[in-house]
């Protein structure tokens, strides 16, 4: 599929999701965008000509260095010096896939004729993303103010035919994969060493990625807690709509609206039940999956108004003939919002855990540990303590980010959003919810089977009988890993 980059119409996380999806995507400028590029580039250019004054970035140096002047003979040197000098990033590799939107994002707010970039700069951008060159960026080096410096330098370093790439499944350098598909290194002029390496779009690329894991994930909890809910003999009343309309926060509602949907018929669910209440992990799963999904739709609406964003600096304005010098590269509203998702998302493991924990605890009718002979094993007694580890890790990863600040630049840039960290610790907290919501959907299946004659709703069984191709019923001790990660794997090629 070909994707159009279009400056005037809103790009929507639903639009990335589909990128993302289709392996053999393309993007392509339209002429819309292509002109609204050149009127700013040939704007700055005449701007130039006649200039006398100093304009950051443009003929100044950067940072605390923006009162030393650059001679026009040094102008196009200072931008090269610039991505070379910030690509200054550590730690482990970004995702491709992460990659490959941050290449996406970067073309959409460079196309807005907002930043004085060359056509072919863009154009270059996008060939890397149509022949899958995906330059080699590190997680580490941005503190999410004055862009995502350091990351984006990385990003940018093949378009100079320097840095590394992921090419064909393997790393090389980005001059030999620029030469097999005859593209030349490009030379960038005033204020395009600028234009690219200022930016949100490390932060935004992490962001909308876990944003775009997490709307599977959430619809993922809904289900799998309605299978433990019927494996665990649990009540129906507190999912009854009367109840959650006098307190109607919206996802609480779609909770329960999605947990009686999945249970609708289920033989388990119309016995008679001994018990006059739940513990909270099954009875209140609508309050607290439902303000999990509440807290993602207010942070997708921050990430699409970020994403539809220039977010560079200095930004020009060819109608109002103005060159100004801001602070949209600032990354606050991500590090709050990312924060914020970090704490959403690892209470839904909070609670998975504690179902989990519930369904091996020998009661309602099941075996301790789900164990068929328990003694001789120890079934999954020892998954819950997985669980129960990561949702640790998840708690401690879920210290905000954003309210620490370290000055930089010798004091001119003295509050920083610390963005990039609250991006790179909620991925790994997604990662980690992931794992503890498939770690459920194992033991919940397994209590399920063990409720045998009795029958669980349509829906249910339907999901039990395409779980049950890849990850068996566990009749005696086995190694556990290999069924964590098939049930884990099964999770994420689920449809919903």
């Amino acid at each position: 599929m070909t994707f159009n980059i279009d400056h005037t119409k809103k790009l929507t996380l639903t639009d990335l999701k589909n990128f993302l999806d289709d392996k053999e995507a393309k993007v392509v400028l339209t002429d819309a965008t292509k002109n609204s590029i050149l009127n700013c580039r040939n704007y700055l250019d005449e701007k130039l000509k006649n200039n006398t004054k100093p304009i950051y970035g443009i003929n100044t140096g950067f940072g605390s260095l923006c009162n030393v002047i650059i001679p026009d003979k040094d102008i196009e040197k200072l931008q090269e010096n610039l991505v070379k000098s910030h690509a200054c990033g550590m730690g482990q590799e970004v995702p491709q896939e992460i990659v490959k939107l941050m290449l996406f994002l970067k073309i959409q707010s460079l196309s807005y004729g907002k930043s004085g970039v060359q056509l072919q700069t863009v154009e270059r951008l996008c060939d890397l993303i149509n022949h899958q060159i995906y330059p080699v960026v590190y997680q580490q080096g941005s503190l999410g103010a004055s862009g995502d410096l350091a990351p984006l330098a990385h990003l940018s370093l093949p378009l100079l035919g320097l840095g590394k790439v992921n090419y064909k499944g393997k790393q090389i350098n980005a001059s030999e994969a620029l030469k097999e598909k005859n593209i030349g290194a490009i030379k960038l002029k005033s204020k395009e060493g600028l234009a690219l390496l200022n930016g949100t779009q490390f932060m935004s690329a992490y962001g909308c990625y876990c944003l775009i894991k997490s709307e599977q994930l959430n619809k993922a909890a809904d289900l799998i807690a309605s299978v433990s809910l019927d494996a665990f003999d649990g009540r129906m009343d507190p999912f009854k709509d009367n109840l959650h309309t006098i307190r109607a926060h919206a996802g609480q509602l779609q909770t329960a609206r999605a947990i009686r949907n999945y249970l609708e018929g289920s033989e388990i669910g119309k016995l008679e039940k001994k018990q006059v209440q739940d513990p909270y992990s099954f009875r209140c799963a609508p309050q607290v999956h439902g303000a999990t999904k509440d807290t993602v739709n207010y942070v997708n609406s921050v990430f699409e108004t970020e994403i539809n964003s220039v977010t560079d600096n200095p930004t020009i304005f060819p109608d109002e003939d103005e060159i100004l010098s801001g602070g949209n590269f600032h990354g606050q509203p991500l590090a709050l919002t990312l924060d914020f998702l970090c704490i959403a998302m690892a209470e839904l493991a909070s609670i998975s855990e504690r179902r989990t924990y519930l369904l091996i605890s020998g009661q309602r009718g099941l075996p301790p540990f789900l164990a068929a002979n328990a003694g001789l094993n120890s079934g999954f007694m020892i998954p819950q303590y997985t669980a129960a580890s990561i949702v640790s890790q998840s708690k401690q990863l879920c210290t905000p980010a954003s309210v620490d600040s370290i000055v930089s630049s010798n004091g001119q840039e003295d509050h920083v959003s610390m963005g990039a960290n609250a991006a790179t610790k909620c991925f790994l907290v997604i990662e980690n919810t992931e794992k503890v919501l498939a770690i459920e959907l194992l033991n919940a299946a397994q209590a399920l089977e063990l409720k045998r004659p009795l029958k669980s709703s349509t829906k249910i069984e339907i999901l039990i009988s395409s779980y049950r191709k890849t990850v068996p019923f566990m009749q005696n001790d086995e190694v556990v890993h290999e069924l964590m990660k098939a049930s884990q794997e099964f999770l994420q090629n689920i449809s919903f």
